[in-house]
């Protein structure tokens, strides 16, 4: 029985094809999520968006849902420069 599990769920992978890699980019902090089905061009994420709306315009009209990116990185504030005081003495 577990041979035969293993054997459906081995050809269930090989239909699927082989897996492209995602890549999140850490530079902006919204993703759009592509569903293109298996003849569609397959599924893939588009992380160039900087907010849910610009995201979710692209996204109108496909298979597709825009969410926040869970390894966005935003840049270090600034440094705070320190400001000394002149008594006058």
């Amino acid at each position: 029985m577990r041979l035969k599990l293993f054997a459906i769920a081995a050809f269930a992978v090989a239909l699927a094809g082989p897996a492209a890699g995602q890549a999140y980019d850490p530079n902006y902090p919204v993703c759009m999520h592509v569903y293109g089905g298996r003849f569609g061009g397959g599924n893939y994420i588009d992380c160039s968006f900087t907010s849910i709306p610009q995201c979710q315009a692209s996204a109108s009209g496909r298979a597709a849902m825009c969410s926040v990116n869970p390894f966005f990185a935003p840049p270090p504030p600034p440094k705070r420069r320190a400001h000394r005081r002149h008594h006058a003495h």
